[in-house]
């Protein structure tokens, strides 16, 4: 008998590939959907649809029922147009509501999505799963609060269930809609650099994650661990702009503009257009892809688990700006 899996957010960029992933590797796949999500490409692949809403803990009964093993990738991630408070509400209430409901199910595993952003910028890159939390944004703190949380609950429940936390870095790859925007910029010739351009950026293709995920749920040696899921390589963000441009077969961007002027035009739109609920042209925290470092160390994933990435940066760029060509996204 197929094991049966439960994923949340499958209707989502990440979580659709690791269904698609575990379907192939046979599994019985379940997802959890909000009643107006698009559900047609998970129900053509077979996976089975239970409506539910992590922050109302009695309709997640039926999405848990006779699961093996629940992969949580569902969050709120950088919508700007959101209350603060839905941030806390779902990613840390709603990942509270379903380890309670996990272990109320007997749910033998729980496989729950932080990010490295928990961790913020990068004193030291490359960072280890120990470098200590540094949020910088609403988005990264309720991701600390939802993380300390499911570890703490993971220690207190040994005897019920087994917890694993696994940190993606940027993720990348073919329906991907947020590295567009930059795709876009330097195919038109847009693209300016602010600052210096030698910070470390660190991606990881969909496909890779997707495996090293699923192998969150199935190694005993994950038990209790938290994993940085991420390529085998991280650049400068020169050397990734680079790439990106012969990915797209344009001209590499060599126009520059100073971080300062830029910071101060951040500050100064934050405080003209947060008062009146207006979407900044410019914030601080899009200025933190110029500024900060984010490079990781892969090595206990790849020791623990088995984690083995295949796609190198260029090739997965590649796949990448063909598809957003195909789609006519660029």
């Amino acid at each position: 008998m197929k094991k049966k899996v439960l994923v949340t957010g499958a209707t989502g960029f990440t979580g659709g590939y690791l269904a698609e992933e575990l379907v192939n590797q046979k599994y019985s796949v379940r997802a959890l959907s909000l009643p107006k999500q698009n559900t047609e490409k998970l129900e053509k692949m077979g996976v089975e649809i239970v409506y539910g809403d992590l922050t109302k803990k009695d309709t997640l009964a039926a999405a848990v029922e006779g699961v093996d093993t629940i992969y949580h990738i569902a969050a709120i991630f950088r919508e700007q147009n959101v209350p603060k408070q839905l941030f806390y509400d779902v990613n840390v209430g709603g990942t509270k509501n379903l380890l309670e409901s996990a272990v109320e199910a007997n749910v033998r595993r729980f496989v729950h999505c932080s990010t490295v952003g928990v961790q913020g910028e990068i004193e030291n890159p490359p960072a280890t799963e120990e470098a200590p939390y540094n949020p910088g944004d609403v988005y990264q703190d309720s991701k600390v609060e939802g993380e300390k949380l499911a570890l703490q609950f993971f220690k207190e429940n040994t005897d019920k269930i087994e917890g694993v936390v696994f940190r993606p870095v940027g993720i990348y790859g073919p329906g991907d809609m947020r590295f567009l925007k930059i795709f876009k910029f330097v195919n038109s010739g847009k693209f300016r650099m602010i600052g210096n351009g030698e910070v470390k950026y660190h991606l990881t293709y969909v496909t890779d994650l997707a495996k090293g995920i699923a192998l969150c749920g199935q190694k005993k040696e994950a038990v209790g661990e938290v994993f940085t899921l991420g390529g085998n390589e991280y650049v400068t963000l020169n050397e990734y702009v680079k790439l990106l441009a012969e990915a797209l077969e344009v001209p590499v961007p060599k126009k520059r503009v100073p971080l300062a002027p830029m910071m101060a035009a951040a500050v100064l739109c934050e405080a003209l257009c947060y008062p009146l609920r207006i979407q900044p042209p410019i914030y601080r925290r899009r200025l933190d892809f110029f500024t900060k470092d984010r490079a990781f160390d892969i090595s206990k994933a790849k020791k623990l688990l088995g984690y083995n990435p295949s796609e190198d940066l260029k090739t997965g760029l590649k796949k990448t700006a063909e598809w957003y060509k195909k789609e006519n996204l660029l």
